[in-house]
């Protein structure tokens, strides 16, 4: 067991999520990094040190969540900060989308995100925890692609399942708020980066004129976890370089 916070991250084996784990762990938090990827999140884990933990985890399998929280909470105590990031996009035309691949989605970054944050506050509500979740949107959440259909389906719950749950946790004093990322420079968007056309229309409805970083998104990420956001709950914090507020170019 331990006084420090325990911060557990999903979908941290690279990228967003693990940028997220080293800020918090930077904050003093004990990281507990998840992933279906067990060799890459043990690396993780082993690179940010400091008693960080590696656990894996399909986030599509409600049992295997269930099971993961019980193991954390057995070997180092409750969640007191959660990040549901762990999320898949499988582009398909929408006409051709398979609905076996649109379920997969759903289940990882929506309903997953529902389970995560469900066993986390009960034990945070039982034992008196004003922990604080965050959860990874998209900007794709007020924003459609039709080739990533179930994505932004899912976003967009996403979006709406953090309303709804910062009410109905905000009586336990528990703060639940979401990031939307806009084009971040992960493996995500790596074909954007090797195709200058491709580059240069993302670059057109960016007014930044750039792509973000990780460490962005994990900077806000660690904000909302914080007690400097203490006053913040609900909200979805939009982190895409000015793109949503941009009407047209000229």
């Amino acid at each position: 067991m331990t006084d420090r916070k325990i911060a557990l991250v999903t979908g941290a084996a690279q990228g967003i999520g693990l940028a997220c784990a080293e800020a918090l762990a930077a904050d003093g938090a004990r990281a507990v990094l998840v992933d279906r990827n067990a060799e890459g999140v043990r690396a993780a884990a082993a690179g940010i040190g400091g008693g960080a933990v590696a656990e894996v985890c399909d986030m599509g399998a409600p049992e295997q969540i269930a099971d993961l929280f019980d193991r954390v909470e057995a070997q180092l105590g409750p969640v007191s900060i959660l990040v549901n990031n762990a999320g898949v996009a499988l582009p398909a035309e929408f006409l051709e989308m398979p609905l076996d691949e649109f379920r997969q989605v759903i289940d990882i970054n929506l309903t997953g995100t529902f389970l995560a944050t469900q066993r986390a506050a009960r034990t945070m509500v039982a034992r008196g925890i004003a922990g604080a979740i965050v959860n990874m949107s998209s900007i794709n959440a007020q924003v459609a692609i039709p080739t990533i259909a179930s994505y932004c389906a899912s976003k967009g719950g996403v979006m709406q399942l953090t309303r709804a749950a910062a009410l109905a946790l905000a009586p336990h004093g528990i703060r639940v708020n979401a990031v939307g990322p806009g084009s971040i420079d992960t493996a995500m968007v790596a074909s954007v980066n090797e195709n200058p056309e491709a580059m240069a229309r993302l670059m057109s409805r960016t007014p930044l004129q750039r792509l973000g970083t990780a460490r962005e998104i994990a900077d806000t990420v660690a904000f909302l976890a914080s007690d400097k956001a203490s006053y913040i709950t609900g909200e979805t914090i939009y982190v895409d370089g000015g793109r949503l507020g941009l009407n047209y170019t000229v």
